[in-house]
């Protein structure tokens, strides 16, 4: 499995035209064959992060290459994203828990 860590900080008073273009391009991510899933969150200190997992580095590249996907990066650049960076992890060690009395 790979994973890549998207973090940003976002330029003030875009949210709302942000979250539209993150709700398209997410619906986008999910059409690419290997796409598994992806969660965002938002910190208190307003750093936002993705991760989104993906079934190979091939995966990956054809998310990477997408037109939508490479236009909506574009406009990131040019209006939402004060910084950002991009990690692409390779899966190490997998390890998982869910308390029975939980589920």
């Amino acid at each position: 499995m790979i994973v890549a860590v998207f973090r940003n900080r976002l330029k003030e008073g875009i949210e709302a035209a942000y979250k539209n273009e993150a709700q398209a391009v997410a619906a986008v991510a999910r059409e690419v064959p290997g796409y598994i899933a992806h969660k965002s969150f938002l910190a208190e200190d307003g750093e936002r992060v993705t991760i989104v997992e993906y079934e190979s580095e091939e995966a990956l590249r054809v998310w990477a290459r997408d037109q939508r996907h490479v236009a909506a990066k574009r406009r990131g650049r040019k209006e939402f994203y004060a910084e950002y960076k991009v990690q692409i992890c390779s899966l190490i060690r997998e390890g998982s828990f869910t308390d029975e009395a939980s589920a």
